[in-house]
Parts: C-alpha cells; sequence; structure tokens
C-alpha cells in the first residue's frame, strides 16, 4: 500500500532537493552537458524529475521497487533511500553519473558508489514526462524557492553578524575603558603609597634622631653621678678621723681619752686590715 504524501509531508516524512549534475555530452565528444535532478524522497520510495531546460523526464519508484532494490544490495529499505539521496542530492565526487539513452524516449540515469572497497553501480529508468512544461516549471519554482530562502537565509545570517559586529565593538570598547581605568587606579593607587611610604620614612627618622638624642643624654647622667660620688667621699672623711675627733671634743686633758683615741685607732687599722 503506498503512502499519501500529503500525509507524509505534513508528518515531516518527506523531503525535496534538486541536483545541478554535469554529465559527458551526448552530442559533443569530450563535452559536458547540465541536467537538473528534482527528488522528491519518502520514508519507503521516491520520486525523479529530470530536465535538460527543454525536455523533462521522470521516475517512479514504488515501494515495491525499491524493496527488490535494497534486497538485491543486502540492505534496509530506509538505507537505500538515504544512499540514493545522498548521491541525488548532491554530486559525489569520485562518483561517475551518466544519463543515457534507452530507447523510445526513455533515458537511463546511473551512478557509480562503492561499498565495502567494491564499485557499484545503480541505474534507474526514466520515461519521458507526460507534461514536460509543467514538470520544467515546477523544478524553475523549487529552484527559485530555494534561491529565495537562501538569500533571506544570507539576509539573516549577514543582520545577525552585523549585530554580532556592533556587540563586539561595545564589548571591546567597554573592555579598552575597564583597562583604562584599572591603569588609573593602580596609578593613583601606586602614588598614594609612595606618598605614605615617604612620610613613615620622615618619621621613622625623626624618631631615629630622638633616640640618638636619648642616647647621648644617657651617656652623661651617669658620668655625673659618679663625680657627684667621688666629691662626697673627699668630703665625708674616714671613720677613724671621726672617732680621734669626737674624742678630743670630750677632753683632750684625761689619760684614759688618750687611750681611747690610741685604742679607737689601732682598733680601726685592725678593722681595715
Amino acid at each position: 500500500m503506498k503512502s499519501d504524501p500529503a500525509a507524509a509531508a505534513a508528518a515531516g516524512d518527506v523531503r525535496h532537493t534538486c541536483l545541478k549534475l554535469e554529465i559527458p555530452s551526448s552530442s559533443s565528444l569530450g563535452g559536458k552537458e547540465a541536467i537538473f535532478v528534482r527528488g522528491t524522497w519518502l520514508p519507503s520510495r521516491f520520486r525523479l524529475s529530470i530536465t535538460d531546460g527543454l525536455h523533462a523526464w521522470t521516475c517512479d519508484a514504488s515501494e515495491t521497487e525499491v524493496r527488490q532494490r535494497a534486497e538485491q544490495w543486502d540492505q534496509p529499505v530506509s538505507e537505500y533511500i538515504a544512499l540514493a539521496e545522498r548521491y541525488l542530492g548532491f554530486q559525489q565526487p569520485g562518483s561517475k553519473y551518466g544519463f543515457e539513452e534507452a530507447g523510445s524516449g526513455h533515458r537511463r540515469l546511473s551512478w557509480t558508489l562503492e561499498k565495502q572497497g567494491t564499485k557499484l553501480e545503480w541505474r534507474w529508468k526514466c520515461q519521458p514526462s507526460l507534461d514536460s512544461r509543467q514538470n520544467i516549471v515546477e523544478i524553475l519554482d523549487f529552484l527559485m524557492d530555494a534561491n529565495i530562502h537562501l538569500s533571506e537565509e544570507v539576509v539573516r545570517k549577514t543582520q545577525s553578524f552585523e549585530k554580532l559586529k556592533v556587540e563586539a565593538e561595545k564589548c571591546l570598547a567597554q573592555s579598552q575603558k575597564f583597562c583604562n581605568e584599572k591603569l588609573e587606579f593602580e596609578s593613583a593607587a601606586f602614588a598614594k603609597f609612595v606618598d605614605v611610604l615617604n612620610s613613615k620614612k620622615v618619621k621613622l627618622r625623626e624618631l631615629r634622631d630622638q633616640l640618638s638624642k636619648l642616647g647621648d643624654q644617657g651617656v652623661k647622667a651617669p658620668e655625673q653621678d659618679e663625680s657627684t660620688d667621688k666629691v662626697e667621699s673627699f668630703n665625708g672623711g674616714s671613720d677613724d678621723e671621726n672617732a680621734v675627733e669626737s674624742v678630743r671634743n670630750r677632753g683632750s686633758g684625761s689619760p684614759d681619752a688618750s687611750y681611747a683615741v690610741v685604742a679607737s685607732t689601732s682598733k680601726g687599722k685592725r678593722t681595715r686590715k
């Protein structure tokens, strides 16, 4: 049972491609000619519309035909469809394409591919279109729609790029501003640090001078104390002399007094020894 293309399209299972294919020319030896291949791809079948600008051909690959071809190459149907879309959606380098006469106005579309080191050739027979003009118009409409879509996409990308460029310039200007502010802040902070450092140096120098003056005064003060002690010792006299003087005051005429003086003097000598 064939699937409904409209339902498949609504479900998002249908895909469209259009390929400008360069093939060897059948009219001139060594020359090339261009054909346009429009593909409509569904999960289990596909349809091709081909034109050289003057004539048109179609190829309706049914589900049965696709399944038989996939079985011949030991492939699932989905893999066969994906591989055919790959080669007929974009011209693959290294693949040899052909669009040759097949009699009665039919053409045979072929392309080569490699699978597991083996070179294969896939061929599909295309019949003349019942309405070449309609097919050509459909291909041109598809190309025009694709071109408009690409143009709109280019415009969107360009506008997005311009917006990103403006944002990048703003970010760059802001970054430059931040960099300048950082340099200014660092310069100001360094200047303040230098001022504080210089003031600390001045205070340290003043404290050092004060400590130096206090040190000089501390050296002079002990010298003055020592000289005062020497004067007092010189003026005070010895204990023996004081004893002698006391005895004399008591009575110089008494023999006991003289004896006391002598005894006191001798005792003082013994004590000093």
